[in-house]
């Protein structure tokens, strides 16, 4: 059950993501949910995309950790180095060709929702799914406002939540250390510390959402 808090930002959120552009066939809405690990942007994505269904918007759901690079790449500069993980975490060519330029102007609505498996660390090549008229994609992952995706959306959200919080939330999650500043969470925190300095995501994104207390989330 959700908090009238949280349902009021969700509302708000819907009622700003705006609608396909006009034509003969309707094209699409790509809208990203940004933030770090642990910011609850998954748990968002899902609840958004359930009134936006409700208010009868078509939607497609995707996330960035289904295009991950194989390990071989994801690890090529040291299984802890912050600076791969930054870099190298995702296949951001397959990501554009699969799904953001199907639903990008004159985009065929033609997409694939997957290029990895990062359990099997399987390469996937899934048949094409085709998208109804004027759906919204609606993405969530990290670094989705880096200089590579951040022209590609049409409304974009960061959450805001700092490391200690994310970090916690991760260790309940993931069994990962609860302390940002743990050697184990080093190749993670400061990855997306290295990404919060290079492109300002806060700054590029439509809305920051402040997801600290998700009982609460306030729009700033």
């Amino acid at each position: 059950m959700l908090s009238s808090g949280r349902s009021l930002v969700l509302a708000r959120i819907a009622d700003a993501i705006p609608e396909p552009h006009a034509g003969p066939i309707p094209g699409f809405v790509r809208v990203g949910v940004d933030g770090v690990d642990g910011s609850g942007k998954t748990i968002l994505a899902d609840e958004l995309a359930a009134v936006l269904r409700e208010r009868g918007r078509p939607v497609v759901r995707v996330s960035v950790d289904d295009f991950h690079h194989v390990r071989a790449v994801r690890h090529r500069r040291g299984r802890d180095d912050p600076e791969g993980f930054w870099r190298d975490s995702y296949d951001y060519p397959r990501f554009r060709a699969d799904v953001l330029e199907p639903f990008g102007p004159g985009g065929s609505g033609r997409y694939r929702p997957a290029a990895h498996d990062v359990a099997t660390d399987e390469m996937l090549h899934p048949e094409p799914v085709q998208a109804p008229p004027g759906a919204v994609l609606l993405v969530d992952g990290i670094f989705l406002h880096r200089d590579e995706l951040v022209r590609s959306w049409d409304f974009s959200l960061f959450l805001d939540v700092p490391f200690t919080e994310t970090a916690r939330r991760m260790a309940t999650r993931d069994g990962t250390p609860p302390d940002p500043s743990d050697p184990g969470m080093r190749r993670y925190v400061e990855g997306q510390r290295r990404y919060l300095a290079a492109c300002s995501p806060a700054s590029r994104a439509t809305w920051v959402v402040d997801n600290t207390d998700p009982s609460a989330p306030v729009i700033r």
